[in-house]
């Protein structure tokens, strides 16, 4: 079971990381257009320890997380990472419908 989730897991981050970069791409011009002048994609009550104005240091932590529970095999490493992808797909996927 563990090997389904963890495929699963690297799955969605790969998905994840592939979407994050051309919402990344897109931030860049709408702030060449200052159309976007927000601090952080996600707000401080977020489970993510990462700021940014982009998503990339996002996945970044997910990954790292990836990696941490992949040593561990802790369970409330394990949920925190699923609500964090979970989130990123969500904000990703309303970006996409504003933005595309």
């Amino acid at each position: 079971m563990t090997k389904a989730i963890e495929q699963q897991l690297i799955e969605n981050i790969s998905i994840i990381l592939k979407k994050s970069l051309t919402a990344d791409a897109t931030l860049a011009d709408l702030r060449e257009k200052k159309k976007a002048s927000f601090k952080a994609v996600f707000t401080e009550d977020s489970p993510f320890s990462s700021s940014a104005d982009t998503f990339q240091p996002y996945v970044e932590e997910v990954a790292e997380d990836l990696l941490k529970w992949q040593e561990s095999k802790d369970q409330a490493l394990l949920v925190s990472l699923v609500k964090k992808i979970e989130q990123l797909f969500t904000v990703l996927a309303n970006f996409e419908q504003s933005y595309s």
